[in-house]
C-alpha cells in the first residue's frame, strides 16, 4: 500500500495460533507502543487490491481504551488524524467507505471491495 496512509494492523499469525484480537493487540503495540482493548466492528474482503497480491480478509477493530506511550515505528510515520481531517489524506478508496461506516453505525458489518487497476470498481456491505 505504498503511498497511502493506512491504519495500524497486520497479518494474523495463524501458524502460531493467533486470533484476530491477539493480532491487532500485538500489531498496535509493536507499531505504536500502545496497549488497546479492541472491539470487533467489521470484516472486509479485498479482491485484487494490488497486482500480484492475493485476495485477503481484514478484521476491523476500534479501540476507545488504551494505555502506554507512543513510540517511533519502523513501519512508517505514525500520526493521529482526526475524523474531520481524513478527507485530506491519501487513503485507499475502500477505506473511505468503511471509516464512514465505523463512525455512523455501531453494528458489525461484512463488506467486500473489488478493485481493478488499483481503482475500486464495486463494493457491498451487510450489517448484522
Amino acid at each position: 500500500m505504498k503511498g497511502y496512509w493506512i491504519g495500524l494492523g497486520g497479518r494474523v499469525k495463524i501458524e502460531d495460533g493467533e486470533s484476530p484480537e491477539e493480532c491487532v493487540t500485538r500489531e498496535v503495540r509493536e507499531e505504536s507502543g500502545l496497549v488497546i482493548k479492541p472491539t470487533l466492528r467489521g470484516i472486509v474482503t479485498f479482491r485484487h487490491i494490488e497486482p500480484d497480491i492475493e485476495d485477503w480478509y481484514a478484521y476491523l477493530f476500534t479501540a476507545s481504551q488504551f494505555h502506554g506511550r507512543i513510540i517511533d515505528s519502523n513501519e512508517g510515520d505514525l500520526e493521529w488524524i482526526s475524523d474531520n481531517q481524513l478527507h485530506r489524506i491519501n487513503i485507499p478508496e475502500g477505506d473511505r467507505h468503511f471509516l464512514r461506516w465505523l463512525r455512523q453505525d455501531n453494528r458489525i458489518f461484512s463488506a467486500k471491495f473489488e478493485y481493478k487497476n488499483k481503482k475500486l470498481i464495486r463494493h457491498t456491505v451487510i450489517y448484522y
